[in-house]
């Protein structure tokens, strides 16, 4: 449940910020990213006062049959179809929850700061319940969502009904319910309502798979609180993978502002394909920039939590680095795309697979990996138990491997140190190396490796430090300085040096030449 009224604005101390509803969360970038649920406590208040009429008929059930909007002589889409046909599906949603999460969502700056008194102001809650016995103010929120079922059952954001201590759903004709939340999903932000109602109208649910960048799509929700306000626009990219979010979002230039969150994303067809999400911003405004959740993803999460009220996410157990052109020079791939596992859990999906650190997957179930965003993606949105047929790159080759993905809930081992893959290829590093003490060896845990005392030329302007543990040139272990020298010589244009760097490994791709 969050807060309304406040505005997101990018602080000198802050950098990407993820916000919703206008509370920020970590910094990352220099551009605000927000959740857009957050509207003004008046404006919510005043709705919440306006009562419903006694005697409006209840509206006749419809099938899910998409309507196309017609194109204008000018060849642009027309949606005066689509609004008139599906409007009466999206719902304003009202939110009323206690103050104490909001403060505990309020960022810590100090008194002196310039951005304290700002964020005091906006941050706290706004409208007091008298009488409460001392349990603090109630805060006001809303949002958007749509009706899946006929009855009643309602997709929306998780942001939006967060922390939520009731949740009011309106309907286009002015009905209101009490609406229950089956279950939320904090990891893809998608949550499941139900309101006691029957032939409610319903939105056609399409899929992604064949939308087109460039496409035209629609928005239907209440930004500001203003209900039923239609915003279009095009999608500028698929598969787009944001700083702590592991959802393959859609990217529209759709105007969606505080209050759009949870709202359907149309395509020219009347179909539902997304839900809309985050923006970013400088503001807290709408600025150029929107972020659908894919429909075939809220789906599926929407169906467990109807199912089973909860939801299970499942687990490969690798993590992963994207491919540049350096990568792709080391490993001799033709072009820098796939998702290079850096580390490989022990015991999880992927070490039962045979799948290894120095690994390149290309290809999962026949879809591209283009980056590590795309297979975590992929496996965000599975279920543990199935199944990915994996496209690997290894040792200048290609391999298959299959895995039967884990749960997320799987308790994480140690990534196995020694299981790297074996390739060809180096260049000149500029490196002053030995190996590992054995008292080094027991103080730092790593069983074998070569132990940076200097580093200068094309290995320092690659950011390798004095202190870091080489662990193996291009997949291929080392344990001497003979070995590296070995690797090194084979290749000419660059090597991807495996580093260990405290708790952390990484690949790092130094230039040669």
């Amino acid at each position: 449940m969050q807060t309304e009224g406040a505005v997101a604005i990018t602080a000198k101390r802050l950098t990407l910020a993820l916000c919703a509803a206008g509370v920020v969360g970590g910094a990352v970038g220099a551009i605000a990213v927000n959740h857009n649920n957050a509207t003004a406590a008046a404006e919510a208040a005043a709705a919440a006062n306006v009562p419903a009429p006694a005697s409006v008929p209840a509206p006749v059930a419809a099938t899910p049959a998409p309507v196309a909007g017609n194109a204008t002589a000018a060849g642009l889409p027309d949606f005066t179809k689509i609004v008139s046909h599906n409007g009466p599906a999206v719902v304003n949603i009202r939110v009323v929850g206690s103050a104490k999460a909001q403060q505990r969502q309020m960022p810590q700056f100090d008194e002196d700061d310039p951005f304290f008194e700002f964020f005091r102001r906006f941050q706290q809650p706004q409208q007091p319940r008298g009488g409460n016995g001392g349990r603090g103010e109630v805060v006001y929120g809303a949002g958007s969502g749509f009706i899946v079922s006929p009855d009643g059952v309602i997709l929306t954001n998780a942001h939006v009904v967060r922390d939520a201590d009731e949740v009011t759903v309106k309907l286009q004709d002015r009905r209101e319910y009490r609406a229950k939340v089956l279950g939320s999903d904090t990891k893809t932000d998608v949550a499941v309502l139900k309101i006691d109602a029957k032939n409610l109208p319903v939105v056609p649910l399409g899929n992604t798979r064949n939308l087109q960048v460039g496409e035209w799509v629609l928005a239907i929700g209440s930004p500001f609180g203003l209900e039923s306000t239609v915003t279009a626009g095009v999608v500028s990219a698929k598969g787009r993978s944001l700083p702590g979010d592991s959802v393959p979002f859609i990217q529209t230039d759709v105007a969606v502002n505080p209050g759009n969150s949870g709202g359907p994303l149309f395509n020219t067809r009347g179909e539902v394909v997304g839900i809309n999400s985050q923006i970013y911003s400088q503001t807290g405004g709408y600025q150029g920039l929107s972020f659908a959740i894919p429909i075939d993803a809220a789906i599926r999460i929407k169906d467990q939590i109807v199912a089973t009220g909860k939801v299970q996410h499942a687990k490969l157990g690798v993590s992963l680095q994207d491919i540049g052109q350096d990568f792709a020079d080391s490993f001799k791939l033709e072009s820098p795309d796939g998702a290079l596992v850096q580390n490989v859990e022990r015991g999880s999906a992927a070490d039962k697979a045979g799948l290894k650190s120095g690994d390149v997957i290309r290809k999962v179930n026949g879809q591209p990996v283009i980056g590590g965003g795309d297979l975590t993606a992929i496996v965000s949105v599975a279920k543990p138990g199935e199944k990915l047929a994996l496209d690997v790159w290894r040792d200048g080759k290609n391999v298959e491997v299959n895995a039967t993905l884990g749960s997320a809930t799987d308790k994480a081992a140690p990534a196995d140190r020694n299981s790297l893959a074996s390739n060809d290829s180096g260049a000149k590093l500029g490196l002053a190396l030995r190996p590992l003490d054995p008292m080094e060896k027991r103080q730092s845990g790593i069983p074998s490796g070569l132990l940076i005392e200097d580093a200068g030329g094309a290995a320092q302007m690659a950011g390798i430090q004095p202190g870091d543990v080489l662990l193996s040139v291009n997949g291929k272990p080392v344990t001497s300085v003979a070995q590296v020298r070995d690797v090194v010589g084979k290749s000419s244009k660059s090597v991807a040096l495996l580093i260990q760097r405290g708790d952390d490994r990484i690949f790092i791709p130094v230039r040669i030449g």
